[in-house]
């Protein structure tokens, strides 16, 4: 069972080989006597570090997912899945889940993202949905540092690269910087389909004598122990494992989508379950498909279409080679599989079929290189009930009271707000990526949501990704929440009602208790207002082990939202439409400064604890507005977010040539204050007592949109005047500029 020079059975316990891919000795332990009742050999032990890496089993986490609503109304497929997937009417549904991409974007940036993105694209259509649209969310150090423009040019390359070349557009997203995250950038890819009920697919492999077939790329070398690369932190010090980052090929991806589209559309009655290999490759599709099922199976490696000499079985299993689909068809019918793929000129190989004895058995050069019982590898990975431990901040943050920030000049202020990175145009970032590819994007990059058309109907559907980490390194708790609010603000900003979220959970190391505090405070916060949006969550990832030299990223769970807009009339974007148009703003604003922009611009950190945050005030507030959306009588809405008020208003006026002339009972700091729960709105005069009757106390007109191109806000001790073409100039080139 010993290939090449692989250590022996015994070299493997004696020297703890297994504790280098991450196996602690008791899960050792419990593989060689609780399992095995032996000592797994060099394959095995392999199999078992990637299906018990965090990556693969969530063995940290899974009491964490639990606390998350996942049922609802509309959900046809949960968690556990390739994708999430949710009815929108008339026998449609859509189709969508998030995946970070992290530590292989640390090491190698370009093919880190590009993969990333690959990656999720594989996930929707595995269910048997046509991909249309992408999304992300990027975290990034400062922007003077030199890496930090490395990192952020290579990561936009590499997802433009990739979703440009496949055909689908990336129609939105969010990128924000902060020091903590500059050896340990986030890339959180989330892809959106669109299906037919009657085509949904399952990844499974059931039926006693039926075949698994591979099909796509051949498998090399590349991203062997990814998932294990995944799962663990940094060091400055260490050469990053480079092999552990897969190099993906668009145009490869392109061929194998259609081919398995074709498969699942045009010949549904011969296959029987198709998945992506995705992290840990070869060994997690092929077990979970078979766990799933209840089933064993038995596959021979000399049949893995390979593109590099003498791989071990090791090597084949572990191996992350993008491109690759798993698939299980009716014994008979493999031929029919071959003839389509052919047509692409894709591989479609048998390796090996279903059996019905529970055990996962390998066969290289005619020996058995591995038996195990299949559940071992795909379900009964170990669970662990993690200590947690307030972190000493918390206690001092709520001690401190709220920021008062120093004004001295407010027109510099919104001037300087408009030019931080987190705040300023992400334009130069997504004008790389084409939005328009497919032709049914309504709502471009730029405005709250990204809005596509539904084909042959009057619906059309809204997806962000959002998520202030600030707010969750001060509350993880009210942080949470505010994430899921934040994204259901932006769904609804664009005339839809939210459906359901998938999500990344970025976060530290789960070994410290600190860490470890955060991830279970805004799982409840997540939880909750999951359910006060009636949004289950449907999808995700948990990335663990975002550290570099022993400190932790921000906690950041990335919140990807879907809402359906029912009619194309009802969409609606941030952009001013008409001079004379009154302007509300939607909700109360307290001070609000701890963790806002405006601190960490003033005092170069953020600290304090988050106070005014309200679910049922937020949630009141998105219903009211939706209906006087869907009512027809709203020509714009934006949220208010990162800035406060000033910077919301100033935002609305630069989609256009229009200024705005507002008035507020607000003090100057105020403006800038980052209270939740609010929007600007514009509506037709003649709208007004429609409208106020639709929100009642919930919103105030403050002023009206003007022809003169001036941003004019009058606060109850002082005022902003400035050119609309000014403000417009800083915000649009700050982040061009800093990039030189």
């Amino acid at each position: 069972m010993k290939t090449r020079n692989e250590p022996s059975p015994l070299e493997i316990k004696e020297k703890k080989i297994y504790a280098e891919w991450g196996l602690t000795d008791e899960e050792y332990r419990m593989i060689e006597e609780d399992i095995l009742g032996r000592m797994p050999n060099y394959t095995e032990t392999g199999l078992f570090s990637v299906m018990w890496s965090e990556h693969c089993s969530y063995k940290n986490s899974k009491p964490i997912l639990r606390k998350f609503p996942t049922s609802g109304p509309h959900v046809l497929q949960g968690p556990g899945e390739g994708a999430g997937i949710v009815d929108i009417g008339d026998g449609q549904a859509v189709v969508f889940k998030a995946e970070s991409h992290n530590h292989p974007s640390a090491v190698e940036p370009y093919e880190g993202a590009a993969t990333g993105v690959g990656g999720i694209i594989r996930d929707i259509f595995s269910m048997g949905a046509r991909p249309i649209a992408l999304l992300d969310s990027l975290r990034f150090g400062e922007l003077d540092q030199p890496r930090t423009k490395y990192l952020l040019e290579e990561v936009v390359a590499g997802i433009s690269g990739y979703g440009n070349c496949i055909g689908i557009p990336t129609v939105g997203g969010e990128v924000a910087f902060d020091p903590c995250y500059e050896g340990n950038p986030l890339v959180n890819a989330m892809c959106v389909g669109l299906i037919d009920h009657k085509d949904i697919q399952k990844g499974q492999a059931s039926g006693v004598g039926n075949s698994i077939m591979y099909v796509g790329a051949k498998t090399g070398r590349d991203g062997i122990h990814g998932a294990t690369f995944a799962s663990e932190e940094f060091s400055q010090e260490e050469e990053q494992q480079r092999s552990a980052v897969q190099v993906g090929d668009p145009f490869m991806e392109k061929l194998l989508l259609e081919a398995c589209l074709e498969l699942i559309l045009e010949h549904a009655d011969i296959l029987v379950g198709i998945q992506d290999m995705g992290a840990a490759g070869l060994v997690s599709s092929s077990s979970e498909m078979a766990s799933k099922a209840g089933s064993g199976l038995i596959l021979t490696l000399d049949d893995v279409p390979q593109r590099e000499t003498n791989m071990t079985p090791y090597e084949m299993m572990l191996s992350e080679s993008q491109e690759r689909m798993l698939i299980c068809v009716k014994a008979g019918a493999e031929e029919r599989v071959k003839e389509l793929f052919k047509k692409y000129d894709l591989d479609a190989v048998t390796i090996g079929e279903v059996t019905d004895d529970g055990l996962y058995r390998l066969y290289h050069h005619g020996e058995e290189v591995a038996n195990l019982p299949v559940d071992a590898l795909a379900e009964d990975a170990p669970v662990y009930e993690k200590a947690v431990q307030e972190p000493a901040r918390i206690e001092k943050f709520k001690q401190l009271g709220q920021y008062q920030p120093i004004i001295e000049d407010a027109n510099q202020l919104l001037l300087d707000l408009l030019k931080q990175p987190t705040i300023a145009s992400k334009h130069a970032i997504y004008e790389t990526y084409d939005s328009q590819v497919q032709t049914n994007t309504v709502v471009s990059p730029g405005s709250d949501a990204a809005v596509l058309r539904i084909r042959g109907t009057e619906k059309a559907i809204a997806m962000t990704t959002d998520c202030n980490a600030r707010y969750l390194y001060l509350n993880p708790e009210i942080g949470g929440q505010i994430a899921v609010a934040e994204a259901a603000r932006n769904i609804v900003a664009s005339g839809g009602r939210p459906l359901a979220i998938t999500d990344c959970l970025n976060y530290g190391s789960p070994d410290k208790p600190e860490v470890f505090w955060e991830l279970v405070k805004s799982a409840d916060g997540i939880a909750k207002a999951c359910e006060v949006f009636a949004t289950p969550v449907i999808s995700g990832n948990v990335s663990l082990y975002n550290e570099t030299d022993g400190k932790a990223i921000y906690p950041t769970p990335m919140i990807g939202m879907v809402g359906l807009i029912k009619d194309h009339q009802h969409i609606t974007t941030q952009s001013f439409k008409m001079a004379d148009d009154l302007i509300y703003l939607v909700g109360e604003t307290y001070d609000d400064f701890n963790g806002s922009e405006l601190q960490k611009m003033q005092l170069g950190k953020i600290e304090g604890d988050i106070e005014h945050f309200d679910l049922l005030t937020e949630q009141q507030n998105q219903e009211s507005l939706l209906a006087a959306i869907q009512a027809g009588v709203v020509t714009s809405a934006h949220d208010c977010s990162e800035g406060g008020l000033a910077v919301a208003l100033a935002e609305a006026a630069f989609g256009t040539q229009l200024g705005l002339d507002v008035t507020v009972n607000l003090t100057t700091a105020q403006l800038f204050s980052e209270t939740q729960s609010r929007f600007v709105v514009t509506i037709l005069p003649e709208d007004r007592e429609e409208f106020e009757r639709l929100m009642g106390e919930k919103a105030s007109c403050i002023g009206k949109v003007t022809e003169s191109s001036n941003i004019v806000i009058q606060a109850s001790d002082g005022e902003i005047h400035l050119a609309v073409t000014t403000a417009k100039k800083c915000w649009e080139d700050a982040i061009e500029c800093l990039m030189k």
